[in-house]
């Protein structure tokens, strides 16, 4: 399979780093929104284009993997992109994913193409698992806490506000809420009630930090709703301090069984991640795989994880599945 990156950031070289060690795909081309003559990517001999440029590899490139960011790329590039080629992206704004899956599907619709969003750990692998819980133990309720961790989706959003040279953001959740649910009680969060959030921002000389601070907390969706606290740090300390991308989290589904409810059910599917960008990239390929067999069964439109058969997302064969992990 012809893999396509369209956009090198951090994200994008996790898809690279990804298909390395996917031996049915190889990276066809890295598109860039860059000067192509300045990015140096890490697989010799794949050349790297100007965005410009893409639709000149419309019959090149089995999918293509959008690697932008949720606040302003993926809700454009997308659709246009899906009109053109089988895509996937990791669109993460929650509220707004019904609204993105819409607009992406005309244009998959239109083009007949496959398209999957909103794929990666969450929204994706933590999505499967709120589904299957739920169906499990229809009478229960769920819970997913997040981190500690740097949220690429939110740090991205900080860096677009004016004045901000970069940033990272932290979820934390609160540990007291987590441990309650784990005991098997029910409660009734806000969101505020189960995180944190941590932000650390390197803003130009002069920027007015306050209204920085003030766009940041008031951010809908992102922030407005929760404990936000913002710490403004030099670049130096954020290169010694915040380098690295971790994250994780927990989806947890508390229940009840047997007579008179006298049984208490716990599922809880756990990550703990070293580099955030390295495995949602590794998620993103897994499931390019499944849209690239989807798209030639003609199976057009847009998908989301829920619509994947899991054996689509194996390069093992159907046998061997069967044989050794069922």
């Amino acid at each position: 399979m012809n893999i396509g990156i369209y956009g090198y950031g951090n994200l994008g070289k996790g898809v690279e780093d990804s298909l390395k060690r996917n031996s049915d795909m190889k990276l066809a081309a890295v598109f860039t929104r860059r000067n192509p003559e300045s990015l140096k990517i890490a697989t010799q001999g794949v050349p790297v284009v100007s965005a410009d440029d893409i639709l000149n590899w419309k019959d090149k490139i089995d999918v293509l993997i959008i690697c932008g960011g949720s606040a302003t790329d993926l809700p454009e590039m997308t659709p246009y992109l899906a009109q053109h080629f089988n895509v996937v992206d990791s669109y993460d704004n929650h509220s707004e994913i019904l609204t993105h899956f819409k607009n992406t599907d005309k244009a998959a619709l239109e083009g007949e193409r496959t398209a999957l969003i909103s794929c990666g750990w969450d929204p994706g692998m933590f999505s499967l698992n709120r589904l299957y819980a739920s169906c499990i133990l229809p009478d229960g309720n769920d819970y997913t806490f997040w981190g500690k961790g740097v949220s690429q989706g939110h740090s991205d959003a900080i860096r677009r506000i004016d004045g901000v040279i970069d940033a990272r953001q932290y979820t934390v959740p609160v540990e007291e809420a987590v441990e309650r649910v784990r005991s098997g009680e029910t409660p009734e969060f806000t969101a505020g009630d189960k995180h944190k959030r941590e932000c650390y921002v390197v803003v130009e000389e002069g920027a007015d930090k306050e209204r920085i601070r003030r766009e940041i907390v008031t951010m809908p969706a992102y922030f407005e709703p929760y404990d936000t606290t913002v710490t403004f740090i030099s670049a130096e300390e954020m290169k010694e301090k915040h380098g690295e991308l971790p994250h994780g989290g927990s989806v947890i589904r508390t229940g009840r069984t047997g007579k008179d409810d006298c049984h208490r059910q716990v599922i809880e599917y756990k990550l703990s991640l070293d580099s955030n960008p390295e495995f949602t990239g590794s998620v993103l390929v897994c499931f390019a795989r499944a849209v690239c067999r989807m798209s030639e069964r003609g199976n057009y439109g847009c998908k989301t994880v829920f619509d994947v058969a899991p054996a689509d997302l194996s390069a093992v064969a159907r046998e061997e599945i069967i044989a050794h992990l069922l």
